[in-house]
């Protein structure tokens, strides 16, 4: 298996001419209980130039009853697809990705909410960029806090701060769910192998350090806008370790090879823990040490991944 095949990247990107400022994507899988959740948070929007995507990824509760039932009803723009198999959430984004009409996309899990005010903070946000600025920042993140309004991981260390999601990570080490949309655009810019959407869980980080490596920027600020639901167990994105670790390991090997050149010195500690969680991951797939050892490009981590290779087993 050639790892790298399961790695994006990015083409040249085009303007275009949208029909909404966003487009809200909700993938859903088994959320009968809770998509209605979402549909009164997007109603009380103090914003509405917004379009809803929603794509039931193969549900197998009465998801698509209750979900036809509420798009009758509703007085939102709804684009509803009703995917008969189970695809997983990367496919899906990236299906909503290619549907969007909104300039800004923003992924609004099945079973969370948002104030009423958040559509409206994230266009105020975007539209503060200079026409220069917003060549380069292509994306606004906000705070979550869970169902009973404790905040969820730290602050940004400004407010605002303009950064990408690697350094957020590894060097600014901000920690928790945050919560946030980008340019659709940009997002429709992906180019990807048909391996990448269909072997399963794939990390979302894989996309947004992508945009990283390219340099691109996110505005963070130190709003709340988001209510996130801990301890769903019917996420679309929930599952075992076998499952999701081909995603993990791509993730591992990205940040490895788009980020340990120039951030080696900066971060190791960073670049350690990510060894660890890939030779971790590794023993959940049937892969040869070959098929890492010509997927990573740091030469410093090959040897370091050869030599912990027959250890692996203690790493958990």
């Amino acid at each position: 298996m050639d790892l790298s095949a399961y790695i994006p990247s990015l083409k040249t990107i085009k303007d275009d001419t949208f029909q909404y400022t966003f487009s809200v994507f909700t993938p859903a899988y088994n959320a009968e209980k809770t998509i209605e959740r979402v549909h009164k948070s997007l109603s009380n929007q103090t914003f509405q130039d917004f379009e809803w995507i929603i794509i039931n990824d193969g549900s197998t509760d009465h998801s698509h009853e209750v979900i036809s039932k509420m798009v009758a009803t509703s007085k939102l723009n709804i684009n509803y697809v009703n995917n008969l198999e189970n695809k997983h959430k990367m496919a899906c984004f990236l299906q909503a990705v290619d549907l969007a009409k909104g300039n800004l996309f923003l992924t609004f899990d099945a079973d969370d909410e948002c104030f009423p005010d958040a559509l409206e903070v994230f266009n105020l946000e975007y539209n503060t960029l200079t026409d220069l600025e917003s060549q380069n920042i292509i994306a606004v993140t906000g705070l979550c806090v869970d169902q009973n309004h404790k905040p969820i991981g730290n602050q940004f260390p400004t407010n605002p701060l303009i950064s990408d999601p690697f350094e957020i990570a590894a060097i600014k080490q901000v920690k928790g769910e945050k919560w946030g949309f980008t340019s659709t655009k940009h997002l429709q810019s992906i180019s990807y192998n048909p391996c990448f959407i269909e072997n399963g869980f794939m990390m979302e980080g894989i996309i947004w350090t992508l945009f990283a490596k390219h340099g691109f920027k996110t505005k963070y600020i130190n709003t709340v806008v988001r209510i996130y639901h801990t301890n769903n167990e019917n996420s679309i994105s929930s599952s075992g370790q076998e499952k999701t670790a081909l995603g993990a390991v791509i993730y591992h090997i990205v940040l490895f090879n788009w980020f340990f050149k120039s951030y080696a010195l900066k971060a190791p500690k960073f670049f350690l823990k990510n060894l660890y969680f890939l030779l971790s991951k590794s023993n959940y797939l049937d892969l040869n040490l070959k098929n890492y050892t010509t997927s990573i490009d740091p030469l410093i981590i090959k040897l370091l991944f050869v030599l912990l290779w027959p250890f692996r087993k203690f790493f958990k």
